[in-house]
């Protein structure tokens, strides 16, 4: 659902529906299906498949990281789902280990939210200096306010693909803004 601060903001309730019905196109064995897009009662919407597992952030915090072998199944197929949703002009904005699933049993890697951030973003860091999204995996480009294409979705499944391996983040700071 769509926060209702959010929605009460035409502009980017109208941004929300066309990002999340666009979303709602993609058809991909490692993209969480979205299956309806609506509005009702002032609330806007997205109805997505529950996928019984674990996100790859909390897989790594449980567990400790991946074998390599097992990074680079999960990146590759994360990457396919990228390059997929790139094809159809869709940039997902918010690729971060929270984002990727991993589905109990098969382990297979599938991604979220996706389209979904960049309705309600178009800068990591909103007017008052906060950061928008998960500062860890913002590409710089995206942090600066410049547009951004597949690349910058690229640039995160690095960070992701850093953090899979390690268990750490490539950069850290005290506050969000350090970070970016």
């Amino acid at each position: 659902v769509l926060p209702p601060a959010l929605a009460e903001r035409p502009e980017l309730r109208e941004a929300f529906l066309r990002e999340a019905q666009t979303a709602a196109s993609l058809t991909h064995p490692n993209i969480v299906p979205v299956y309806a897009v609506g509005e009702r009662g002032g609330f806007v919407y997205i109805v997505m498949a529950f996928v019984e597992g674990t996100t790859l952030g909390e897989r790594i915090r449980q567990r400790g990281p991946l074998l390599p072998g097992q990074a680079a199944r999960v990146l590759r197929e994360v990457a396919w789902a990228l390059a997929y949703a790139h094809g159809a002009r869709l940039v997902h904005r918010d690729v971060s280990a929270e984002n990727i699933l991993l589905e109990r049993g098969s382990e297979r890697a599938l991604v979220t939210d996706f389209g979904i951030a960049s309705a309600t973003q178009t800068n990591a860091l909103a007017a008052d200096g906060r950061v928008m999204g998960n500062a860890h995996y913002v590409s710089p480009e995206q942090a600066s306010g410049e547009p951004v294409d597949a690349r910058s979705d690229l640039y995160s499944l690095g960070v992701a693909g850093y953090y899979a391996l390690t268990g750490r983040l490539p950069f850290d700071g005290e506050t969000s803004a350090d970070v970016v």
